[in-house]
């Protein structure tokens, strides 16, 4: 796979709430490692959500709860992200390195 120019190199997650966008997805990484990123985040929100569905909130503080749904929000918004950046890179005909 050719490696792209550096300005589309790198996607930006939507999570980045600043203009430098600290973080980013190299869609130069094989897809299944950006995949493997992917399960990993929406792993773990599926893993925090199947915890809270066995809890009550009866002595939950409101930012607790916002909190959690920042969390939540964070992993999906960033799983989706990455599988939408692995979706790309698979699309991408193979090229050979120049």
């Amino acid at each position: 796979m050719q490696i792209p120019e550096t300005r589309d190199r790198y996607r930006q997650l939507r999570t980045n709430f600043t203009d430098t966008h600290p973080l980013v997805i190299d869609t130069a990484a094989k897809a299944e490692d950006i995949q493997s990123a992917a399960h990993q985040r929406i792993r773990a929100a599926s893993d925090l959500l199947e915890t809270f569905s066995c809890l009550t909130f009866d002595h939950a503080d409101l930012k607790d709860i916002s909190h959690i749904i920042n969390a939540l929000y964070l992993l999906v918004q960033d799983g989706c992200d990455l599988l939408e950046a692995a979706q790309h890179v698979q699309l991408q005909p193979e090229q050979a390195q120049v």
